[in-house]
């Protein structure tokens, strides 16, 4: 007889519950972990409506703006979009732990003045004295923030003010402005193409790739989901919830550093006013790509296409020509007020049986 084939046994006689005796109450649907159908399709567009909106939007700009399907165009929205893609990536696994840095437009300035001014000692230096210092100011946010229990906006609103108040004292309060030495290979990093598309735009694939594989399979990746759901959970089954804020606070202060390196690398120049709420961008491009500003969801490629999604509307106001750039933010803020309202009515539904 097979092993897998029960033997025939006397049973126990079946209990009758009272849904089972005549006009006793309806019996309740077995619990089942299976998500339905509601579920899936809510899962779903919190995931991949942001692309669906993407692509909605420039299908129908193609069709109006005959220039804006240009190659020429993507080139320049994909190469603007590239140095806020970088910060935008090291946002999302801040926010997926539940924490929030504010201090990375202040870094990623204060990395495009510190690759501008140690370029002159070649290219090397103009990479890794950026990437320290910005890296030392995102270690500081994560030893306080995991170390000290302190709250994330406090600090990182801290080191926001701090990180633009060195870059003030670096240029003599913005007077002096640090040139990238002509014909240099920092400059080439920024400036360079391959195929037309400029080496950041490939720098940040290349991120963003890797950050995908990191988030969806390595152990790395799930605690960062399992401390943004539960920091207190987490503890409890053991896994290193302080490393793991430690290390992505690091981590976002690298990417911001590095961002702002390449935008000096191809403005040829540390330029000191810019940077100015690209905290709040990188923000809304990674709430608008579907993570949850709770914590404990999201994923890297809906960071991608908010991001670019930011940039198409900032093209088209462009396009338009009779807006200013400041309705890029009017139309940034009604995504994100819509995309949290959706977010919040599409986690009620998944949680809905």
């Amino acid at each position: 007889m097979n092993e897998t084939t029960p033997a025939p046994a006397v049973q126990a006689p079946a209990r009758r519950t009272p849904a089972a005796q005549p006009g006793g109450p309806k019996a309740r649907p077995a619990d089942t972990s299976r998500p339905t159908g509601r579920q899936r399709a809510a899962e779903l567009l919190q995931r991949q409506g942001v692309l669906a909106v993407l692509l909605t939007v420039v299908i129908a700009a193609s069709f109006i703006y005959p220039t804006f399907a240009s190659l020429d165009n993507a080139r320049g929205v994909t190469i603007q979009a590239s140095f806020l893609a970088v910060v935008a990536l090291g946002m999302t696994l801040v926010i997926i732990t539940g924490g929030i840095d504010l201090s990375v437009g202040s870094v990623f300035a204060l990395g495009g003045v510190l690759a501008a001014w140690a370029s002159q000692y070649g290219f090397l230096a103009a990479l890794l004295v950026p990437l320290v210092v910005c890296g030392a100011i995102g270690l500081l946010n994560g030893l306080l923030i995991a170390r000290g229990n302190m709250a994330p906006f406090i600090i990182t609103l801290a080191t926001l003010l701090g990180a633009r108040g060195l870059l003030l004292a670096l240029t003599d309060e913005g007077a002096t402005t640090y040139l990238v030495p002509k014909d240099s290979a920092f400059g080439e990093l920024g400036q360079g193409s391959v195929w037309g598309f400029g080496y950041p735009i490939i720098i940040a694939l290349v991120l963003f790739g890797a950050g995908g594989l990191v988030l969806q399979r390595t152990s790395f990746g799930q605690t960062l989901f399992a401390v943004g759901g539960s920091s207190d959970a987490a503890t409890l089954m053991g896994l290193p919830v302080a490393r793991t804020k430690i290390l992505v606070y690091t981590l976002s202060g690298l990417l911001a550093g590095l961002a702002g390196a390449l935008n000096a690398a191809r403005l040829s120049s540390g330029v000191t006013i810019i940077g100015v709420g690209m905290e709040l961008d990188a923000i809304s491009a990674v709430v608008i790509g579907g993570t949850l500003l709770i914590g404990g969801a999201g994923s890297i490629s809906g960071t991608l296409w908010g991001v670019l999604l930011l940039a198409v509307i900032q093209n088209l106001i462009n396009q338009i020509g009779s807006l200013n750039s400041s309705y890029q933010s009017v139309v940034s803020g009604g995504f994100l007020i819509v995309v949290v309202v959706a977010q919040r009515y599409l986690a009620r539904s998944r949680r809905t049986t």
